[in-house]
């Protein structure tokens, strides 16, 4: 049996690229009260929702991470984000890119264990230091240990909220068919085209099953549907007029009662401007078809009154800064 020495423990710590050794590097599950917890602390209950679509909820004025699956808090993380002068960005993301192993190419090839990428950049979610404060590069660092939990419960396209502060989700049931009314004797026909579709948590990461985003900006008056991190098509926006509010659904399948879809609410950016009301959004009936043809559980729709594509996107990202 290898002896575990001071010198061997600072050697393998030295081949993370990390210093420190305590918990806020490794982390560690506890049984506590959320706002006692300590830097490198975690909760993680699975077992309160088994399935659904994850929804990652990053709040920088706590230095805390929420993951909800199917609209269910099953986790709650320290992190630490940006430093000043290295500020975390705020706004919608979702992951583009997942590396157990991924080391930087600006930092003088830092190991980044766990990183699930939210832009092209450089901004991902990954192991690291936590020193009880913002001091990152603009990264959300998390605990060791959490970030492998967490790692394994995102997929391409998972939702990430980077927030001022935190926003429980709520439940939305939408008496319509995403963005267009049908009769109820087509509900059945819905559902024969939702059903057949992968459960995110069984996702295949590959082109055979893109995830897909959707879009509405009030700026553009227009609707993105995103494959994985790229836009396949758009078309026109039609609403009441009213700022759409910055909101993030994520749909959790169909709900039989309202003869509609099921959706988990997310309001970001600080402000709950605009109401969670699917029906104020719709569009013609021909792109309404465009988006039948590629809704499942676990695709996201984005409500904004920012522009699709602000200036620090790239063609690649996906992404809605606030």
């Amino acid at each position: 049996m290898m002896k575990l020495t001071r010198r061997g423990v600072l050697a393998g710590a030295g081949s993370f690229g990390l210093t420190m050794l305590a918990g806020p590097l490794f982390g560690q599950h506890v049984y506590k009260e959320i706002h006692a917890l300590e830097p490198g602390e975690f909760t993680w209950h699975p077992e309160r929702q088994p399935r659904g679509p994850v929804a990652v909820i990053v709040s920088l004025d706590e230095q805390l991470v929420h993951v909800y699956r199917n609209g269910v808090r099953i986790a709650v993380s320290t992190c630490s984000t940006g430093k000043p002068g290295h500020s975390t960005p705020t706004g919608v993301f979702v992951v583009l890119q997942k590396d157990r192993d991924h080391r930087s190419s600006t930092y003088n090839n830092a190991p980044m264990p766990n990183t699930n990428r939210l832009t092209w950049d450089g901004i991902a979610l990954h192991a690291g230091n936590l020193p009880g404060y913002p001091a990152s590069h603009g990264c959300v660092r998390l605990p060791l240990k959490f970030s492998a939990l967490l790692f394994d419960v995102t997929h391409l396209g998972t939702p990430v909220i980077i927030a001022d502060e935190h926003h429980f989700p709520m439940d939305v049931a939408h008496p319509g068919m995403i963005l267009g009314g049908y009769a109820e004797h087509e509900f059945e026909d819905v559902l024969a085209t939702l059903e057949p579709r992968k459960h995110p948590s069984d996702w295949d990461l590959d082109e055979a099953h893109p995830i897909t985003s959707m879009i509405a900006s009030s700026h553009d008056k227009k609707i993105a549907i995103i494959e994985n991190d790229r836009e396949i098509a758009d078309g026109p926006l039609i609403w009441d007029g009213e700022p759409l509010g910055s909101h993030v659904y994520v749909l959790k399948g169909a709900h039989d009662a309202a003869q509609g879809m099921h959706w988990e609410a997310l309001t970001y950016s600080g402000s709950s401007g605009g109401l969670h009301d699917l029906r104020r959004v719709r569009t013609d009936k021909a792109f309404s078809e465009t988006i039948r043809q590629h809704v499942h559980p676990g695709m996201i729709y984005v409500f904004t009154d920012l522009p699709l594509h602000p200036d620090n996107r790239s063609g690649r990202d996906f992404v809605i800064m606030s």
